[in-house]
């Protein structure tokens, strides 16, 4: 049933049969390019305008960007919510604007902590913390970007947010360069980590380098690049790549709605527990569940409602 809607869909283009994919594209985003300029590329690629990114990457960082495709451009919230892994390499010693190399360097110091102190320090972060998001990022306040208000010579007092780390460790230390790898919370600042890290060992530090090296289930070993999609446009290979939009929701069991009922399911209308089968019996009490037609075609994710004992739509994907 997978290939319902991992595959595509036609339209009637001008008289001409044209693809339309719906599905989760593992970019590897390349240096020098924003995370729009990316879709921008794929839409030239694809032929195909709905299509979204599913959090910003750094131009100078590279690495694991999921990108949505047709129908699963619904999903997007639920991918930047996902947790997220770096490599980093900070650099102590420098303090700068923008919390990285490519900006202007504002303080210069020697380094003169021990090996111990600087992993005490790192291991110090692991866990929730409060993070103040820098100068130089796309969050808006009073209706305006925040990197425009530094371009303009501004600093705009920020709020510090929430963030977790679930795991820092240090890869590699050759000072005064130190590689991190960090796996973290959506809205966390690699950038900002390792600014607090400098600050917090005196010495100052700035980010050098950030890969991202997996967001949810996707991960950097199996992440193409635009040209790689290009080619595998071009060999008819792309359906390869796409993750279809319900392994999206893999932990929920799949529910199958028998002939009778394939027209309430179509409608997106609520569902009795009498009328379609759960994949896994042992399931039945699962307050979520993949749903599809009987021709095995995914419709989208269904809620169960005690007080009147159905389920309803929760996200539909018709």
């Amino acid at each position: 049933g997978q290939q319902y809607h991992t595959l595509y869909r036609k339209t009637i283009d001008r008289g001409s049969v044209r693809r339309m994919y719906d599905g989760v594209l593992n970019i590897y985003k390349e240096a020098g390019f924003t995370s729009h300029d990316v879709v921008a590329k794929l839409r030239g690629i694809l032929k195909q305008k709905k299509i979204g990114h599913t959090g910003t990457l750094d131009p100078d960082a590279v690495g694991v960007l999921p990108v949505c495709l047709g129908k699963a451009t619904k999903i997007c919230d639920l991918l930047t919510d996902e947790t997220k892994t770096y490599e980093a390499v900070l650099r102590l010693g420098i303090v700068t604007d923008t919390q990285d190399m490519s900006g202007k360097i504002l303080e210069e110091h020697p380094v003169n902590c021990s090996k111990t102190e600087i992993i005490n320090c790192v291991e110090g972060f692991l866990g929730e913390q409060m993070q103040i998001p820098p100068m130089y990022s796309a969050l808006k306040v009073d209706g305006k970007k925040l990197y425009e208000y530094a371009r303009e010579g501004k600093t705009v007092e920020r709020k510090a947010r929430p963030v977790t780390f679930y795991e820092i460790k240090i890869c590699e230390m050759d000072l005064p360069e130190v590689t991190i790898r960090v796996s973290c919370s959506k809205g966390t600042y690699i950038r900002t980590l390792c600014h607090d890290i400098g600050e917090k060992l005196g010495c100052g530090g700035a980010m050098q380098h950030l890969t991202r090296v997996r967001v949810g289930r996707f991960q950097i070993q199996d992440a193409c690049t635009l040209s790689q999609i290009e080619e595998l446009v071009r060999e008819a290979r792309l359906e390869e790549k796409l993750a279809a939009v319900d392994e999206m929701f893999g932990e929920l069991p799949k529910a199958y709605v028998s002939p009778a009922f394939d027209l309430l399911i179509h409608n997106g209308n609520p569902l009795r527990a009498d009328q379609f089968v759960v994949s896994e019996t042992e399931e039945n009490g699962k307050q979520q569940l993949r749903m599809y037609d009987s021709k095995r075609i995914f419709m989208g994710i269904y809620e169960y409602h005690k007080h009147h004992h159905i389920y309803k739509p929760k996200k539909m994907f018709l």
